[in-house]
Parts: structure tokens; sequence; C-alpha cells
């Protein structure tokens, strides 16, 4: 999500493809669980920013199964153009995985098979990230499965909390706090900033703004995704806050332009208080030498939640192994990929029982991320992309005004364009 500056998707190409084999579960049960794993060499399609994660789950398979899953990583900017020319020329991959905020158009796209009768049939389907299942659902049907987790969490340096006064294991509850500790932390002065954030990046801001709204009991979209609710006064406030930190110098001043590429070295400098980020950047700030605490994201008043963000994934619609396409997705659900793939490598586990772990039990930080997952959203639009995350989208427009000019208008008439973009077939 942070920083995912997608191309424009070939709609008219997706549209026009009719695909036959986007029905329901029809072969469902009619083959025996040898000849599901009959040796068949499945192709699986990722971006460039999950490839490791799918390779990872292919590797795995592969040692245990007659099936072969062979993985082809594309670069994020050219992902969706590439997805759209096979969907036109109805050759698709076996199985495809996409950013979760896509799964709701190629769901209602047929882009994707249906799937609802063999998820139905998982012993563990009511344990699975329900916010990445509703995002691959369409009309009741599920065409997508989780594939891969990352949430948005408070990150906050340790070394610097000590420093000015604060307590170091006691991160800020309330969105108000956690301005409060940041400006504590500017107050050191030396290049120390309090904050960051991305100010010039639509996916960057929903990713880290929203979670503050939801904890505060407000919305961003109707349930339809087909109108914004981003003139709210939870959003407002929550615009309100990141704007005072902003002009009174405790966020960083390189946080109007950043566009995404360079926040996670910011943070990496050591000398960022606390800011919002994805849970997946804890491993990578601590590599650097920095040690980090992680919180959930508060409302402002309290509450907590996250940003449901990763990758979805689902058979092509054009896939003549469906069974043996499935039986992957099966098993990359199972208690044996989940933990001894993912979080082994100390990545978030797809289902909501195995927050706690014999991995993520050594370390408290990586629990309290696990069990976010269960209290977060992921945003349901078809029109996802091109109302929110393009930079010519309408969101941008409205994060630069409410941060940096006319909030209340950006706010009023950001809304209203940003509803229009959603209703655009």
């Amino acid at each position: 999500m942070i920083g995912h500056r997608p191309v424009a998707v070939l709609a008219a190409a997706l549209l026009a493809v009719s695909l036959a084999a986007c029905g329901a579960d029809e072969d469902q049960g009619a083959t025996t669980a040898a000849q599901v794993d009959d040796g068949a060499t499945l192709t699986l399609w990722t971006r460039a920013a999950t490839e490791s994660v799918s390779k990872a789950y292919a590797e795995a398979y592969n040692r245990t199964h007659r099936n072969q899953v062979r993985v082809t990583a594309y670069p994020n900017e050219e992902y969706p153009a590439k997805l759209a020319s096979a969907a036109g020329a109805k050759a698709l991959p076996d199985l495809f995985a996409a950013d979760v905020v896509f799964a709701p158009q190629y769901a209602s796209q047929g882009l994707w098979r249906d799937v609802t009768d063999r998820f139905a049939a998982l012993p563990v389907r009511d344990r699975v990230a329900p916010a990445h299942v509703r995002a691959g659902s369409h009309e009741g049907r599920n065409f997508a499965v989780p594939h891969t987790i990352d949430m948005s969490v408070l990150l906050y340096n340790k070394a610097l909390y000590k420093r000015a006064g604060l307590d170091p294991e006691r991160p800020p509850r309330t969105l108000r706090e956690f301005a409060e500790h940041a400006r504590a932390v500017d107050r050191l002065g030396g290049g120390v900033d309090g904050t960051y954030f991305g100010g010039n990046c639509g996916g960057c801001v929903e990713f880290t703004f929203w979670p503050s709204v939801w904890a505060a009991g407000g919305d961003v979209l109707d349930d339809k995704g087909t109108a914004a609710s981003v003139d709210s006064p939870q959003m407002a406030e929550v615009f309100a806050l990141y704007r005072a930190l902003y002009e009174e110098g405790v966020a960083a001043p390189a946080s109007r332009d950043e566009a995404g590429p360079t926040w996670l070295g910011a943070l990496k400098g050591g000398k960022v208080g606390i800011a919002p980020g994805p849970s997946v950047w804890l491993g990578l700030i601590e590599e650097a030498g920095v040690e980090m605490g992680v919180a959930p994201i508060p409302g402002m008043t309290g509450g907590e939640s996250t940003f449901v963000g990763g990758d979805a994934i689902g058979i092509g619609a054009t896939s003549d192994k469906a069974a043996q396409a499935w039986d992957f997705l099966a098993w990359t659900m199972s208690d044996e990929a989940q933990v001894e793939v993912v979080a082994k490598n100390k990545g978030v586990p797809t289902r909501t029982d195995l927050a706690e772990n014999r991995y993520s039990s050594a370390d408290p930080r990586v629990v309290t991320v696990n069990r976010l997952m269960a209290k977060g959203r992921t945003p349901y639009a078809r029109n996802f992309n091109a109302s929110f995350n393009d930079p010519q989208s309408p969101w941008l427009a409205t994060v630069r005004g409410a941060l940096f000019g006319d909030a209340a208008e950006a706010l009023r008439s950001g809304n209203a364009a940003i509803t229009r973009s959603l209703r655009q077939s």
C-alpha cells in the first residue's frame, strides 16, 4: 500500500472479457485427493512487492506435493496492465495475487473463479482474515482469499522516548496523546523530529489516517463502495491534528512532499520519534540498529484499528486446473503454512486464531500486531485505485488541501469528487 502507485488498469479490456470459466464451483468434489495432487504444474503471478512471500509459499508446498507451483513476479507499476492484457487474451495464469484493494474490482469483473463452495468447506473458514475475505467477494460469492497481510501501526523510537522523559513501554492510547508524545520528542532538537507522514501520497495517508477515523466510530466509504464520507467530523479532526503538527514544526518538513519512497528511510535514520506506518517496517527499522516499539493506531480519544493491507489471491478464470489450484490455496491457509512459512519469517498470519504461535510468542510486539487483524478493515470499492491510490486521484487532491490548504473546502469538494469517481463504471 505505502508508496504504491499502480498504473491505470485497462478497464475496457477487463470489462470486455467474457470468461465462461468464471461461474460457480461446478467441479467441486469431482476429483479425488490423488487426482488433485497429480503432478500438475501451476502458474502463479504476483507483483514484485509480494514476490518473496509467494515464493516461500510455493517452495514449501512444492517440497511436499507432486503438484509444482511456478511463481512469476512483475514490477508493481506494470502488473495491473499485465493482468488486463492476459484477461483480454483469455490467458490468465492458474493463480494470481493482487493488492487487496483491487480485489473487489477483479472479483466483480470475473477475473477469478468462484471458490464459494470450496471456501465454505474449509474447517478454518471462520478464522481467515475477515477484511480480506470481504474484499475478495462479490454479490455474496467468494473469489479470492488472503495471500499476504500488512497492517498499519504506530512505530516509535524507544531511545528517543527515554531521552524525552517518556515511558518507552507505554505508547499513546489516544491520537491526542500521540501528538503530545511527538511534541515531547521534538523538543529534543538536534535534528530530531517528533513525527513524519506521507503528505504527498494518497495511499500513505489512507493507510495511516483512516484507522483513526474507524477507531473513533467514523467511516470513509459506504458498504457498497459507491459513496465517500471523507468530510466527516472524525476525518476533519484527524487531518486537523496532523496539520497542526506540521505547522508547529513537530512533523518533519519533508512530510509535505513525501510521496512514499523515502518514508522508511526517515524512520531508519533514528531521528523520528513516533509515526504511523506498515507493520512490516518494524523488523526493517531494527535492522538499522533502531530499537522500536509498536502500538495500535488509536482514535482521537481512544479505541484502535488498522488498515488491513497486503495481497489477495484467487484462481485465474481461464485456468483448467481449478482443483489443483485450490489445493494450493487451501494449503496456504493451513496451520503448517501459516506458522512454518509466514510466522517463522516474521509475517502476519492470515488466520485470526494464530496471532500467538511458537514464533510470535517470543516477541510481544509481534503478538500485538497479529491481534490487530481482527479489528481492522480493508476498504471495499470497485473503483478504489482511480479514486484513492492513483497520483491523479481526487483523494490526493483532498489530502493536499486538508493538510496544507483550505481544509474545510478540500474535504467538502473532495468528498463529492471521490463519490463521482467511485460511481464511474
